[in-house]
C-alpha cells in the first residue's frame, strides 16, 4: 500500500492555544485544514527525540466530525510510520482516558479530538490537541514548533484506503500499521478502582443514598454507567443523558449552573437526591451539588485536599498541591495547615505537568470546574465525582455539612467568576491594555468601597525547568485582603470572552450571606468600575456566573 504525498499550502490561523487548535467544524472541514495540523504534529515528533516508541493513542468525545477526522488521522499516522494505533471503539475516548492509556502503555503520545465544553453539531466547535508521552497536554516546547511548522508546510502524507470499522473490538492492518480498536472504558475504570474504595461507596448506596449524574449526552456517559451503576451498584437510572451524541442532544456540554440548570433545579426541588454531579464534553470537568447547595470548584479542590487521606490512593498524605492563578486561595489555607507546598500556576493544565512529573504535587485544580491528581496528566471529571463519593461514604455527612464545616475550620474564600462572552475582540483587548498601562499607578487608589494595595500582571517561572510565561492575567489586591483578576479566555471560537474573578476572604463564614453574589456585591461593582467594563463593552451583566 503506497504512501501518497499530497501537496498543500499553509493556513494562517492554526496557532494552538492552551487547549490545542480549536475552531468550528466548517473550519476543520476545509480541504487540508486538519491534515496540515496533523502533519505538522508528525513532522515535529519525527525530529523530537523523546520516549514512547511508535504507538499512538487516538480518540475523541464523539462530537460531530469526530469519526471522519479519526479516519483521516489513522491513514496519516500509518503513512508517517507509526506501527500501532490504539483507538477507542466508535472513536470514543474521554480526555482523561487518553492520558490513562498513554501512561499505562508507554506510548509516543496521543491525539485528542474535542472542543471540551463547547457546543457541537455541524456548525459547532471542534478541536484537536497532542498529548505528550507523560499523558499531559503538549508543553510549549512542542506546541510552538508545531505552529512554526504549520506556517511553512507544503505537503502531507496519507494512504489511499477505505475507512476501517471502528465499531468492533480487535485489530486491523492499515498499511504498515496495526490499528487496535479498544474498549474505551475498561482501562480507565480499572484505574479508578485502584484509587478509590468502591466497596465503601457501594455500601453508601446500599443504605439508601441517592445520586444523579448528568453526563450531558457527552463522553462520560459510558464511563459513569460502568463505574457508578455496574461496579459500585448504584440503581439503574442514576446516570442520565448517558448516550454520547454528536450534537450533545442540542445542549451545551458545560457543567455549570447555566448550562446544567435542569440539574440545579432538581437539586433545589422537594425530592432532591443526596448528591448530584455533571461532567462536560470530553470528560475532564465536573460540577458538584448537594440539595440546595452548589460547591464552587475552588472550594471543591480545597475540600478534596483536606480529606485526601480518606482515599486509599492518598492515604499517606499529599506531596503538595497546585492551583491556577484565577482559582481562589482556599486550597492555600489547607496546604498551610498540612505543612505542604502550594503552587500558583497560569491557566492551562499543561502547567501542572512538570510539578506532577517531578513529584512536587499530588492534587491540582482550576476554578473552571477542573480538578485532578497524579493518577493522570489531565483534569478528570469522573475522578473528582468518585473522590466526593468516597468522602461522603467515609464521613456520612451531607455535601453542605462538609463544606460548611470546612469553612468553619479554614475560613471561607467567597468566590465567583463572571464571564462576558462574545465580546468584540478589539474592545476587549483595549480594556486589558488600558489596565496594564496603569498597573504601576493603582496602589492606594480608592474604587468604591475598596482601596487597592497592589496590582500586577501575573508571570510564572516553572520551578522544575525554569521556563517562563508572561502576561497571564491582571491581579488586583485590596487592603482588606480581597482580590480581583482579569483575563481574556482562549477557549471559545466566537468573539472574545472576558473573565472577572472575584474573591473575598472571611474568617467567620456566618458574618456574610451564603450566596456569593450577595457577599461579593460591593467587590463586583468595584471590579467593573476599575476596568471601565461598560465603557469598553457596553455590558454590565455577565453571561455566566460561577
Amino acid at each position: 500500500m503506497a504512501v501518497q504525498t499530497v501537496e498543500t499550502t499553509p493556513f494562517s490561523d492554526q496557532k494552538p492555544g492552551t487547549s490545542g487548535l480549536r475552531k468550528t467544524v466548517p473550519d476543520f472541514r476545509q480541504p487540508g485544514y486538519l491534515e496540515n495540523f496533523v502533519q505538522s504534529i508528525f513532522d515535529v515528533l519525527a525530529a523530537d527525540q523523546r520516549p514512547g516508541g511508535d504507538t499512538l493513542v487516538i480518540g475523541g468525545d464523539g462530537r460531530y466530525y469526530n469519526e471522519q477526522a479519526i479516519q483521516i488521522i489513522l491513514r496519516m499516522a500509518a503513512a508517517n510510520g507509526f506501527k500501532r494505533l490504539m483507538v477507542g471503539r466508535r472513536g470514543h475516548l474521554s480526555t482523561p482516558a487518553v492520558s490513562c492509556l498513554i501512561r499505562r502503555y508507554g506510548t509516543r503520545g496521543g491525539i485528542v479530538l474535542s472542543a471540551s465544553h463547547n457546543p457541537g453539531g455541524p456548525e459547532g466547535d471542534f478541536g484537536i490537541k497532542f498529548n505528550a508521552p507523560n499523558g499531559g497536554p503538549a508543553p510549549e516546547g512542542l506546541t510552538e514548533p508545531i505552529f512554526e511548522r504549520s506556517k511553512v508546510i507544503d505537503r502531507y502524507y496519507t494512504l489511499d484506503t477505505a475507512d476501517i470499522s471502528l465499531d468492533t473490538l480487535g485489530e486491523t492492518e492499515l498499511g504498515g500499521a496495526t490499528v487496535e480498536v479498544i474498549d474505551p472504558v475498561a482501562d480507565y475504570a480499572d484505574l479508578m478502582a485502584s484509587i478509590f474504595d468502591l466497596d465503601a461507596i457501594s455500601d453508601l448506596f446500599a443504605n439508601g443514598f441517592r445520586m444523579r449524574f448528568d453526563a450531558m449526552h457527552a463522553i462520560t456517559g459510558p464511563y459513569a454507567k460502568e463505574i457508578i451503576e455496574r461496579r459500585i451498584g448504584a440503581p439503574a437510572g442514576t446516570v442520565t443523558n448517558a448516550e454520547p451524541l454528536a450534537d450533545f442532544g442540542g445542549g451545551h456540554p458545560d457543567p455549570n449552573p447555566v448550562h446544567a440548570h435542569h440539574l440545579v433545579t432538581e437539586m433545589n426541588g422537594p425530592d432532591a437526591p443526596d448528591f448530584a454531579a455533571a461532567s462536560d464534553g470530553d470528560g475532564d470537568r465536573n460540577m458538584i451539588l448537594g440539595p440546595d447547595f452548589l460547591v464552587t470548584p475552588s472550594d471543591s479542590l480545597a475540600v478534596l485536599a483536606a480529606n485526601a487521606t480518606l482515599i486509599p490512593r492518598y492515604a499517606e498524605g499529599l506531596a503538595g498541591v497546585a492551583r491556577s492563578m484565577p482559582t481562589s486561595a482556599a486550597v492555600d489555607r489547607v496546604a498551610e495547615a498540612l505543612g505542604i507546598d502550594c503552587y500558583e500556576t497560569p491557566t492551562g493544565w499543561k502547567f501542572f505537568g512538570n510539578l506532577l512529573d517531578d513529584g512536587r504535587i499530588t492534587l491540582c485544580g482550576e476554578e473552571s470546574y477542573g480538578t485532578g491528581s497524579n493518577h493522570v496528566r489531565e483534569k478528570d471529571g469522573l475522578w473528582a465525582v468518585l473522590f466526593w463519593l468516597n468522602i461522603l461514604a467515609k464521613r456520612r455527612e451531607s455535601v453542605a455539612e462538609i463544606v460548611r464545616g470546612h469553612w468553619r475550620r479554614y475560613g471561607r474564600n467567597v468566590y465567583s467568576r463572571h464571564d462576558f462572552e462574545g465580546l468584540d475582540g478589539d474592545a476587549a483587548g483595549r480594556l486589558m491594555e488600558a489596565l496594564r498601562a496603569q498597573l504601576g499607578e493603582l496602589a492606594g487608589r480608592q474604587v468604591g468601597d475598596y482601596r487597592i494595595r497592589a496590582a500586577d500582571d501575573f508571570a510564572y517561572r516553572d520551578p522544575v525547568d525554569g521556563s517562563t510565561a508572561e502576561a497571564q492575567g491582571i491581579r488586583v489586591y485590596f487592603e482588606d485582603g480581597s482580590r480581583v483578576a482579569y483575563r481574556l479566555s482562549g477557549t471559545g471560537t466566537g468573539g472574545a470572552t472576558l473573565r472577572l474573578y472575584l474573591e473575598r476572604f472571611v474568617a467567620d463564614p456566618d458574618t456574610v450571606p451564603e450566596d456569593a453574589q450577595q457577599a461579593l456585591a460591593g467587590l463586583i461593582d468595584s471590579a467593573q468600575t476599575l476596568c471601565r467594563l461598560g465603557d469598553y463593552t457596553g455590558r454590565s451583566e455577565p453571561d455566566v456566573r460561577t
